[in-house]
């Protein structure tokens, strides 16, 4: 990389850091806010060394800031102890679209509730269609942090790094090592949080709970060990299990049980999942009526508490994961407090939130349909009407359509922005985050961990086909 670029990046930040060889250190963390807005502009937008460079000057800011990529495993299993009494359900946020706008929003509203656990996550398969690899939305989460004066730990998640069925089936070697490959890159770019998603593998046609569960508690634990013999030094990465693929037959306590023995069997001695995500009666995104509206959903929370209580009391676990839930309606989010969920995963409302707002143009949204139409034909049913193939396929145009929603008038991003500060704040209240700070200040430590300067630019991704993979 170029003396140019890094003389560049001191000059812009001259007198608020100082950029050494491998860490930086702070001159006027006063000034930080007022850099962040250009600079993760770079990050996302730059040429390949540039972008390398603003990715690295951000996290390094931010460890020197205390903001950490940090594990919420210890949480967990500290509520699988019952050492923790106050009830409250984490949720862990995909941001699809306007990622750093995004955080920003929900580091305000968890700064205003006294909010310290929460999760930024993204799937594998949105890291390709949402054009967001994880070194550059680490940088958007961090940098809003930096934007809007929050201090802590951070949880940035892999949400369902998952075994797609057919290519598992055409060739399971090739399918396992797509899934390691994304390992490795999320883990180096600060993800210490991983969802693997076998579940795809279970086979209900099989009389056995145990041989329904085989393949999927083997490789989940084969996975565990991947990620156990890669973790940095002071972090225990928060690892996931599924038991049941979401949108399919809702999971018993039976289904985990036959699970956690095997995968438990299967582990060794390295340690194992902090928790498990079931099926309970969602579906990604909802499901899409003829006229664009969303069925009603139903959801079992009689499932989520058994199986939650059973996790915590048999396992050590933190409880039960719910996907899907970003389209329930606002007043049912309580009840995963009261049924015991861990965790509850939020997406397709944030990114409704913002292609629907009324600051985005319209001609903005007939583009991206146009697009849909030419490039995401091969996927709509023959029965789908227009609103249920562009409500279902329009997280496709999310890539291709970033830069031109980055690029909306700054007044526009900021309604947006308060308009998920406020959406994210009531989600907070619901789940019972307020005055958790406290809470994650006793049971996370998250260590200080340094890279060198970036030698050269960002590499593209390698292209991956991720259609079928759950998101």
């Amino acid at each position: 990389m170029s003396n140019q670029v890094w003389d560049r990046m001191s000059k812009s930040l001259e007198g608020i850091v100082n950029i050494e060889e491998a860490r930086v250190t702070l001159l006027d963390e006063k000034r930080l806010p007022e850099t962040m807005d250009g600079l993760i502009q770079e990050a996302v937008f730059g040429d390949p060394d540039v972008q390398a460079a603003a990715r690295w000057l951000i996290r390094e800011t931010a460890q020197a800031a205390g903001i950490r990529p940090a594990s919420i495993h210890e949480l967990y299993v500290a509520r699988g102890r019952g050492q923790i009494e106050k009830a409250f359900t984490v949720p862990a946020m995909n941001l699809r679209m306007l990622a750093y706008d995004s955080a920003r929003a929900v580091f305000r509203a968890a700064r205003t509730i006294d909010c310290g656990a929460f999760i930024f996550e993204i799937a594998r398969s949105e890291m390709v269609y949402t054009d967001q690899r994880p070194t550059e939305y680490v940088a958007a989460v961090l940098a809003a942090a930096l934007r809007e004066g929050y201090r802590g730990p951070v949880f940035i998640q892999g949400d369902h790094f998952q075994a797609g069925a057919k290519k598992y089936a055409i060739d399971p070697e090739a399918e396992v090592q797509a899934i390691r490959d994304v390992i490795v890159e999320s883990i180096g770019a600060g993800f210490y949080n991983i969802d693997i998603d076998t579940s795809t593998l279970v086979d209900l046609s099989l009389p056995k709970l145990h041989d329904q569960q085989k393949k999927n508690f083997e490789l989940c634990a084969t996975l565990t060990r991947f990620i156990r013999d890669r973790e940095p030094a002071g972090v225990t990465i928060s690892i996931g299990g599924e038991i049941g693929e979401v949108g399919h037959q809702n999971s018993t306590v039976e289904d985990l049980d036959a699970f956690m023995e095997g995968y438990n069997a299967a582990r060794g001695a390295k340690t194992g999942i902090s928790k498990i995500s079931i099926q309970t009666g969602t579906s990604h995104g909802g499901v899409v009526l003829p006229d664009g509206s969303l069925a009603d959903v139903a959801i079992d929370f009689e499932a989520l508490r058994k199986l939650s209580a059973r996790a915590r009391e048999k396992y050590g676990m933190g409880g039960a994961v719910q996907h899907g839930a970003s389209t329930l309606p606002d007043t049912a989010f309580h009840r995963f407090v009261e049924a015991g969920t861990c965790e509850v995963h939020l997406a397709t409302a944030f990114q409704t939130l913002i292609m629907d707002h009324p600051t985005v143009p319209e001609s903005l949204r007939l583009e991206m349909y146009d697009w849909l139409k030419k490039n995401a034909a091969a996927e709509r049913k023959p029965k789908d009407s227009d609103a249920q193939f562009f409500y279902k396929l329009r997280k496709k145009a999310v890539g291709p359509f970033k830069k031109r929603f980055w690029d909306l008038p700054r007044e526009a991003r900021e309604e947006i922005g308060a308009d998920l500060e406020k959406k994210f704040q009531y989600l907070f209240e619901q789940l019972g985050m307020a005055r958790t700070a406290g809470i994650v200040k006793r049971f996370i430590k998250a260590p200080e961990i340094h890279t060198p300067r970036p030698a050269g630019g960002i590499r593209k991704a390698k292209t991956e086909n991720v259609d079928g993979l759950a998101d």
